[in-house]
């Protein structure tokens, strides 16, 4: 695998020139002249994804966009909130086809009735506002969009990380509820025209390898760089041709753990038999580059070259081909075991050591499931693999979790349905559970090997503050079954030797769509009753920003990255995310469980400074607070009390990797905050949380915040209204000052408006 950080320009599909000082004498030899950074610029238009982009802009110009989508999907642990959002600034009607698939809580074993109470929430505004509402366990949600909203030259917005339908000629976006709320508002999603990154793909998997040990190649490969981050990722070669589309969609679900913003592929005959075969042969039309086309930076990928992968505990990044794993599986366990220091520190014991066994490493658990390993020809692929095994009745056991309905009823009329479970693998419905832990959480101290999207830590569903610990490796799931062939020793899928991959011909039954999902688009019943559960509560009361802001930072995170799952948990905490007040109560409780009471008394202390009736004040913090006030004043720093907000705050190095869920800012903010300080944030879909829910973004290149300094950010409010670059701020620490500079990076005028409202519906209520 190449990468060109300078660009490069792709003439006739085939030839590649990196941009260099050679570039122009190459592109001349090839009939094209480049004399000006015009031509260069007019060659960047010639790329799939800027015209699909500037196909949906409604702005006035194609470097600021301003995108309308055509289509727009939610889970049932997202739903309720972006409704929600959107009822109480003036929603009347589903303005676009929005999709409610319920594939998250589709367990009801936590938390009585309240999951179910949110389906009957989805189906019942289905109704009302003229949306579709997909029961539980029909698809997964990224699967039924595949089938039934993708469409060539299309864009889908989704509050699901994982929104990525590039294989299918879609523009697809993962974002935060409130992006998906302004869309159902009839407003825009604002972005700068992004870079786009050419990945070139050339040549033929060899025996054994799999979407997913393509798609973890390429994570190893730029992630820790930052190489594509926010930038579109654009498939194009003739590596394209020997790939099936399942083959493609599995690589294409998997780039959201590159951190980039979204991905388009060309297209082709397999793609239009694919839309065929599932009843749509409308929406197929071909994309694919001009002659010529210059990309921001370019991938090479000889995919000839990728063999069997393993992304060891605890990031999708570190992965390594599993042979190499095998040559020294304690150098590899002992590495996992060092970051897990790092992440841990020392509040439990953690250590692999008992997973090697005569030199190979013992699995205890695998998974193949959800909107990444769920598909039908990965399954079909480990059915061949595990036909006539036997995968022992030990510690080791095997789920296989299809990814919708009708992937699972062919896999039951062709056969391969009845081969895994006669090798001792456990069929389930489509469910994303595995993926976030509410699903097969293993038991402490377990490995477990998945193909699903992600292997955060605790991800899986265990509980470092309970002391359990497990750990999670993401493979392939032709590696998978070949591991689970041989009892639980890792195995690569290319061990193996004479394996028949019959790739059967696959036949999607619409009919069971039909009977069960409710389409209710262009037919919205007004009139219909909202139902609700005693778990789904409105959003509380928010204050706009002050004159000046005063926040004391309650945590702080030297990790390299802090991922959302850190910030909110996933698993059975997805249960209460109907409730605000209630999900708030887990905010960095794996990370940090000092966080929430430290949040709440500094917001009592706003409540009491505001004049407002809240929590009983502690009488430390409120002397804490009058000290801070007269270090200020000793310093010279006046500050108006009627005019000043108060708030908490976290320091983390670098937050937001992962999850596009809106809750891991909305958690913050209902327990008071109004900032993130940070060296970088992770992602784009984080920052704009933290913007929709009203709480500025700081940028900050030191690390010297510690936890319980207080921030005084004089002016702000101006500072964010005039566009202030550097923002000035003094840092309380110790009964010392300290003065610093913020920034705020780039914000649209909408973003400024919104932060200083307090919060998107605060915004639109103005």
């Amino acid at each position: 695998m190449e990468l060109i950080k300078n660009g490069a320009y792709l003439v006739n599909g085939r030839e590649i020139v990196e941009n260099d000082e050679r570039a122009g004498a190459k592109l001349s030899a090839l009939g094209l002249n480049i004399n000006s950074q015009a031509d260069k610029d007019n060659l960047k238009k010639n790329t799939i994804a800027y015209g699909i982009l500037t196909g949906h802009n409604t702005g006035a110009d194609n470097t600021h966009l301003k995108i309308k989508f055509d289509k727009i999907t939610s889970h049932d642990i997202t739903y309720v909130g972006i409704i929600q959002t959107a009822r109480a600034s003036g929603l009347k009607e589903f303005p676009i086809p929005y999709v409610l698939t319920n594939c998250h809580n589709s367990l009801c074993a936590v938390g009585g009735t309240i999951n179910e109470d949110d389906h009957f929430f989805g189906l019942t505004c289905a109704k009302k506002f003229g949306g579709v509402y997909v029961p539980p366990h029909q698809a997964v949600i990224h699967q039924y969009a595949r089938e039934m909203l993708a469409e060539c030259g299309g864009m889908i917005l989704g509050s699901d990380s994982h929104t990525r339908y590039g294989a299918l000629g879609t523009m697809a976006v993962g974002e935060g509820g409130g992006e998906l709320a302004k869309q159902l508002l009839g407003k825009t999603y604002d972005i700068n025209m992004p870079e786009v990154v050419g990945i070139y793909l050339e040549g033929a998997p060899s025996y054994g390898v799999g979407p997913q040990d393509v798609a973890l190649a390429l994570i190893a490969a730029t992630f820790d760089s930052g190489f594509v981050k926010n930038k579109v990722l654009e498939f194009v070669g003739p590596g394209i041709a020997n790939l099936s589309v399942d083959f493609r969609i599995g690589i294409d679900v998997m780039t959201t753990e590159t951190t980039c913003l979204s991905s388009i592929w060309e297209t082709d005959d397999k793609v239009k038999e694919w839309f065929d075969i599932h009843g749509r042969p409308e929406v197929y039309k071909e994309l694919k580059t001009a002659d010529a086309v210059y990309y921001d930076s370019f991938i090479k990928i000889d995919l000839a070259s990728i063999k069997p992968m393993i992304a060891m505990p605890f990031h999708p990044s570190k992965a390594y081909p599993i042979a190499e794993v095998l040559a020294s599986p304690a150098d590899y366990l002992h590495e996992c075991e060092e970051r897990a220091r790092v992440s841990f520190g020392d509040s439990i014991n953690y250590s692999l050591a008992d997973k090697l066994a005569d030199g190979r490493i013992r699995i205890d658990q695998g998974i193949i499931a959800g909107c990444a390993g769920g598909g039908f020809e990965n399954i079909c692929d480990a059915a061949d693999i595990l036909r006539g095994a036997d995968i022992g009745n030990d510690k080791f056991s095997l789920s296989v979790y299809p990814a919708s309905m009708p992937v699972y009823m062919e896999l039951v009329k062709n056969g391969r349905a009845a081969d895994l479970i006669e090798a001792g693998a456990v069929i389930k419905t489509a469910f994303c559970g595995p993926c976030f832990g509410a699903g097969d959480t293993p038991a402490n101290n377990a490995f477990s090997i998945r193909h699903s999207t992600r292997n955060f830590p605790n991800r899986e569903g265990s509980k470092l503050q309970n002391g359990q610990i497990s750990s999670v490796a993401l493979m392939d799931a032709r590696s998978i079954a070949a591991t689970a062939a041989n009892k639980g020793i890792l195995t690569g899928a290319d061990e193996l030797e004479g394996i028949d991959f019959t790739r059967p011909k696959y036949f999607f039954d619409k009919g069971i769509y039909e009977k069960r999902v409710l389409d209710c688009v262009g037919k919205a019943q007004p009139g219909t009753e909202i139902q609700f559960g005693p778990n789904i509560k409105d959003w509380p009361e928010m204050k706009p920003l002050g004159r000046d802001l005063l926040v004391k930072c309650v945590s702080e995170i030297h990790d390299p990255v802090t991922t959302t799952d850190e910030l909110i948990p996933s698993g059975e905490t997805s249960s209460y995310r109907s409730n605000p007040l209630g999900l708030a109560e887990f905010t960095l409780s794996r990370k940090d469980p000092e966080y929430v009471p430290e949040a709440k008394k500094v917001r009592a202390l706003a409540d009491q400074v505001s004049g407002k009736a809240g929590d009983d004040q502690s009488a430390e913090i409120i002397d804490e607070y009058k000290n801070v006030i007269d270090v200020l004043k000793s310093a010279g720093i006046e500050t108006d009390e009627s005019k000043l907000s108060i708030g908490s705050t976290i320091y983390a190095r670098k937050p937001g990797d992962g999850s596009a869920r809106e809750q891991a800012a909305s958690c913050q903010k209902v327990l008071g905050a109004w900032a993130n300080i940070a060296k970088e944030y992770a992602t784009k879909r984080y920052r704009s949380n933290l913007i929709n829910w009203g709480m500025l973004p700081f940028l900050y290149d030191d690390e010297d915040i510690r936890k319980n300094d207080y921030i005084f950010i004089p002016g702000i409010y101006d500072a964010v209204k005039n566009k202030t670059e550097q923002i000035p701020a003094v840092i309380v620490h110790d009964g010392s000052v300290r003065n610093v500079s913020f920034r705020l990076g780039e914000l649209t005028d909408d973003e400024r408006t919104i932060i200083l409202d307090g919060c998107l519906i605060n915004y639109y209520k103005h």
